[in-house]
């Protein structure tokens, strides 16, 4: 790949894509390992507990507002 490939459009477009996707993969890797250390307290069985599903919906729920609120603060102070 030559230089100028670098600057082709829909270069740019693939990578911020990629980007994206990459940000996407690494926050649910933080949600499902928070979580799960958070909510998870038994032995894994066949299915959750109610008291787990509750923690669960209410963790992951917790954590995507964060992080939209850290976002937005991060963005509106730049």
């Amino acid at each position: 790949m030559d230089a100028s490939a670098l600057n082709d459009p829909r270069f740019q477009a693939l990578l911020e894509e990629e980007k994206k996707k990459a940000m996407m993969n690494e926050m649910i890797a933080k949600l499902t390992d928070t979580c799960w250390d958070r909510c998870i307290t038994g032995s894994i069985g066949s299915s959750f507990s109610n008291s787990e599903t509750s923690c669960l919906s209410n963790c992951a729920k917790r954590f995507i507002d964060v992080k939209m609120l850290t976002m937005q603060r991060a963005n509106s102070s730049s």
